[in-house]
């Protein structure tokens, strides 16, 4: 099911925060057209290493762009810029994660698009935001995560400081984003009028601060990195090590507590006062992370897996290898084959959306300037080229 179907999304887009929210776009059946420019070589990340899909594609650019379409196009030419005005009178939005001071220079903001179409929504995803001194900054993932105060609380005490493995924050900032953007298209079909809509990596990331934010902004605490990627209030929510390997327990609430100590034979831990009740807990940590280590170290992770799962919370900790491998991906289909021309057995992780049960439809997105003539026509694709 095409949930989007009939929505057509321009983008400018490169690497991941605005591509990874498109692709959700289209991958619920929008047309979303990639506006590269053929002189630069199109979006950078068909360039990415180290797995190479033939000249001009890649693994890392397919993993952000399935389904979508392209047309190349240099829209600081005359003739660039016409082709381009002509695709936004038919669109609904154009997205941009250029710096915050191209799009009114590029003049792809909603000042100067209104007159080619004043229903058309301009999302602008930036480093920091289009409207203060940082706009022409360029900035990445990593750099949000550092100060927006994540980094403080990942990894070991003691240690340094450590980022999330992959780009969250440039995957959340495109959903933040796209829902935007969809509150902007909902809005333009009833009053006929379109907006600008902002979303930067720097407000995302201090957002995703949430609870140790508010604790701090009203109570004064200051969060620091925890053993064992604990949870900051409730124990034990944290890894263990097995006899081969390591095990991540999640006894949010008491009841999954009192559940662990049951089935593991281990109620008369429960009666020790320091681990009475979830305060307790929390205020001996380290004292309950001794106390529990040589009960979880005495079996195999396999063994706990089949004695908790499925009573609390618990899971293996695996790395890329083990997780791609674990059966329960390949059961829920999280795993799509998607033939691409340059690698017949090509695979990729699924939409992990499902509409009526179903994963969404995947195919490889187009080469760079492949839709030129179906969607800009013979002369204009033609001047385009050149």
């Amino acid at each position: 099911m095409t949930l989007l179907d009939g929505l057509r999304i321009l983008t400018l887009e490169h690497f991941g925060a605005g591509p990874y929210g498109s692709m959700f776009l289209a991958d619920l059946g929008a047309e979303v057209i990639k506006i590269e420019s053929g002189v630069q070589g199109g979006d950078a990340s068909r360039h990415v290493g180290p797995h190479m899909l033939g000249k001009g594609d890649s693994q890392y650019f397919q993993t952000f762009n399935t389904n979508k379409r392209s047309v190349s196009l240099d829209i600081k030419t005359d003739e660039g810029r016409e082709s381009f005005l002509g695709l936004v009178e038919s669109a609904d939005a154009v997205i941009n994660n250029l710096r915050g001071d191209q799009p009114a220079k590029l003049a792809i903001d909603y000042a100067h698009l209104k007159s080619a179409n004043p229903a058309i929504v301009c999302l602008h995803i930036s480093a920091y935001g289009r409207d203060n001194p940082r706009r022409s900054w360029p900035g990445y993932d990593f750099l949000m995560q550092a100060e927006a105060g994540l980094m403080s609380l990942t990894g070991e005490p003691g240690g340094p400081p450590s980022r999330n493995g992959v780009s969250m924050i440039d995957f959340m900032t495109g959903m933040t984003g796209v829902t935007g953007l969809l509150s902007g298209v909902l809005h333009a079909r009833k009053t006929g009028i379109g907006c600008d809509i902002d979303a930067s990596l720097f407000d995302v990331a201090l957002h995703q601060l949430t609870y140790p934010g508010t604790w701090h902004l009203n109570e004064g605490d200051v969060p620091t990195r925890l053993s064992r990627g604990s949870h900051l209030s409730v124990a034990p929510v944290q890894t263990f090590p097995t006899s081969d390997g390591w095990i991540f327990v999640a006894c949010m609430m008491e009841k999954f507590w009192q559940v662990l100590l049951k089935l593991s034979g281990n109620e008369a831990i429960g009666a020790d006062p320091r681990f009475a009740t979830p305060a307790a807990r929390h205020a001996h940590r380290d004292a309950l992370t001794d106390a529990l280590d040589p009960i979880f170290a005495g079996r195999p992770t396999a063994d706990w897996l089949a004695l908790l799962s499925g009573h609390l919370p618990v899971a293996p900790v695996y790395d890329v290898a083990q997780a791609l491998a674990n059966p329960f991906v390949e059961e829920v289909g999280m795993i799509n084959r998607m033939p691409h021309p340059s690698k017949p057995d090509f695979r990729i992780l699924s939409n992990p959306l499902k509409v009526n049960g179903q994963r969404l439809a995947q195919q490889v997105c187009a080469p760079l300037g492949h839709d030129d003539a179906d969607l800009l026509g013979p002369v204009l694709s033609h001047d385009a080229a050149r």
